[in-house]
């Protein structure tokens, strides 16, 4: 793990809470520290303590493994019919995400399959309203039968790491226990697995052409698995690009741009990219990741929390309705077309220099 990013145990918060354990307010209150520091200063950390079985993370990776395994013209099949609906695969070359900060940059060289919640509660009305782009079904692969059990059961772990963040988030911020899962109660939460691989004869990437282009999240906060593999790099606070790998068991967690929005930037949501797998004459070189994406009720209304804003400290940003951010943010790249939502970057990336 690269020095910058710091080691998070989240044990605690899984044991009890303020409510139930006494005892354990001492530990609570130095993981809300712990968590603040690192996302004032870099807004990327991994935690260990998750909770998430080993035993759904190995039926995970090997039902993925399975599906990618495909033939091209198969997986196309899961494509979805129109660029709004957040479900299925993408293929390689697909998505730049560098068009989410503005970036022009040839297509990235990631193929993704997506899933949201597998059971949705239409009684929600504002959840029935979206039933065919934010809440569309998920399209599974008769292919692989064993992949919708297993995507969905990482999920269901992922979001109570999640749910879990969020309380933490809320004792850092000096809020009412609890007070932040109000905006998830019909999140629209995404799984998005990203499979990266470079063949023997496959040609060399063009200029300036990426594993995945730089960019921030969209929503408040990313869980994510990945593969002990070198790739993912964040910028750090020395302006400088780091690379990035999770030490063993742990998982990575970064803040997304409702939450920089949220806490007025107090806390950051981190650049990051991938690069391109090493090239191998001779062999298959491939890495995954495996993103949860907690983007919170779609028609909630983020705006500068009480606690992050003063006379000498005002909101630097209006307010937003979460989902109209996000589909703004998912457009631009899949559109090839800058995306018109809120940049957090705050000069970041014009900065940026080689680590």
């Amino acid at each position: 793990m690269s020095s910058i990013v710091p080691t998070i145990d989240l044990a605690p918060w899984f044991r009890g809470s303020r409510d139930h354990m006494a005892l354990d307010h001492v530990a609570l209150d130095h993981v809300a520290t712990e968590l603040d520091a690192a996302c004032r200063r870099v807004g990327f950390f991994e935690v260990v303590g998750h909770g998430v079985p080993a035993t759904i993370i190995e039926a995970m990776t090997r039902e993925t493994e399975r599906f990618f395994a495909l033939p091209a013209d198969v997986k196309q099949q899961y494509t979805p019919s129109v660029p709004e609906v957040n479900r299925g695969y993408a293929a390689r070359c697909a998505e730049g995400l560098a068009y989410s900060v503005g970036v022009s940059r040839p297509a990235d060289l990631f193929e993704a399959f997506n899933i949201g919640p597998d059971v949705v509660d239409l009684s929600v009305p504002a959840v029935a309203a979206e039933r065919d782009r934010l809440f569309a079904p998920n399209l599974w692969p008769v292919e692989v039968p064993l992949l919708r059990a297993a995507l969905v059961g990482y999920m269901a772990s992922a979001r109570l790491v999640a749910d879990t963040l969020m309380d933490v988030f809320a004792a850092a911020l000096g809020l009412p226990d609890r007070s932040l899962r109000h905006f998830t109660t019909h999140s629209t939460d995404t799984l998005r697995v990203n499979h990266y691989e470079t063949q023997p004869g496959d040609p060399d990437p063009e200029p300036g052409q990426l594993g995945m282009g730089e960019h921030t999240d969209y929503g408040m906060c990313t869980v994510l698995f990945a593969d002990a593999v070198p790739g993912l790099q964040i910028i750090g606070p020395d302006g400088r690009w780091h690379d990035v790998m999770p030490s063993p068991g742990a998982l990575l967690v970064n803040l997304g741009d409702l939450m920089a929005q949220w806490t007025n930037d107090r806390w950051q949501s981190t650049l990051h990219r991938v690069l391109p797998p090493r090239r191998d004459r001779t062999a298959v070189t491939s890495r995954r990741s495996v993103a949860f994406f907690h983007d919170g009720n779609h028609d909630a209304l983020i705006e500068c929390l009480p606690t992050c804003a003063s006379p000498d400290n005002p909101a630097r940003y209006a307010p937003v309705v979460a989902g109209q951010h996000l589909m703004a943010k998912l457009m631009g790249p899949r559109l090839h077309t800058a995306s018109v939502a809120a940049d957090t970057t705050g000069g970041r990336l014009a900065g940026a220099a080689e680590g």
